[in-house]
């Protein structure tokens, strides 16, 4: 940066109004910014300077530099009080850990040789394995509190070493046998599901109810414009009486438009077996029909 001509605080400001002709370039390394910030402030003996032709320096400074008019503040406050200007890397002094990547995994390796205990649980067995079978490496692990041993197993260095999933949990709901249908090669066990046609400009579309017996394949389908009682109820006496042969089981999904009081009475006054899906068996209750009608309502 060529800025030997600039030796008063008046070619300064012309500088800074951009009516001085000179060729420069913003600094950027951060140590050759605060080498030349420190340079310019001797050269023109900042401190001795009037307020007016420091405002000036501080502009020409903040051209030049790019830096902020609160950075150059404090730039300039560190040369005041020291005489010069360093750059000093950034250091973290944190807190030391006491529990290494080697306690994660070993808490990790212990959660699962015994199907991840409760906490209280996993700090004896640490506390066993040091104090009474004499493994060291549990020394750390045996001190720890039970709070921060849930604070490591959530940890990421905990998850790569080790992953918890638990299988889903069945409804506790009293209405239907959960369990698969057994129509014993007799017709009259259906299969029931409901499919949401889609919406068509923010329009609601139909419900299509799909009813397959279970030996025969007889299908009936209806569609309804909404799955509340008002409407489904109407439509469920209807497919039940649409099927040529007594009905004898009736078979849904979990869903509550099927799980409710009413649809229990209404089966009930034809003494029909009222069965619904297991736990992860998605597709227990969709026969083939009602694969295809899912099928063609999203196309």
């Amino acid at each position: 940066m060529n800025v030997d001509n600039l030796t008063t605080t008046e070619s300064l400001n012309e500088f800074i109004q951009g009516n001085q002709a000179i060729a420069f370039r913003v600094l950027g390394d951060k140590a050759e910014r605060y080498q030349f910030i420190q340079k310019m402030l001797v050269k023109f003996r900042y401190i001795t300077r009037s307020k007016s032709d420091k405002g000036i320096i501080t502009r020409f400074l903040m051209k030049v530099t790019g830096y902020s008019r609160q950075q150059l503040t404090r730039l300039i406050g560190q040369y005041k009080n020291s005489g010069c200007i360093e750059w000093r890397p950034c250091r973290r002094h944190g807190f030391t850990r006491q529990y290494s990547d080697k306690d994660v995994r070993l808490l990790a390796q212990m959660d699962e040789r015994h199907d991840t205990p409760c906490g209280h649980a996993i700090k004896k067995l640490c506390e066993r394995a040091y104090q009474v079978f004499g493994e060291t490496e549990y020394q750390n692990l045996a001190n720890i509190s039970v709070s921060h041993l849930y604070n490591l197993r959530s940890s990421l260095g905990y998850k790569k070493h080790r992953r918890h999933f638990e299988k889903t949990k069945p409804r506790q709901v009293s209405i239907g046998e959960r369990r698969k249908p057994q129509p014993n090669g007799q017709p009259g066990y259906i299969r029931i599901d409901t499919v949401h046609q889609g919406d068509l400009d923010k329009q609601k579309g139909v419900y299509h109810i799909n009813a397959v017996d279970e030996v025969t394949q007889f299908e009936v389908v209806c569609s309804v414009e909404k799955i509340s009682e008002r409407y489904l109820m109407p439509a469920l006496e209807q497919i039940l009486d649409a099927f040529p042969f007594e009905i004898k089981g009736f078979h849904s999904d979990n869903g509550s438009e099927y799980i409710n009081k009413n649809v229990e009475k209404l089966l009930e006054k034809g003494l029909i077996e009222f069965t619904k899906s297991r736990s992860r068996k998605t597709n227990e209750s969709l026969p083939h029909e009602v694969l295809w009608v899912q099928c063609t309502s999203r196309r």
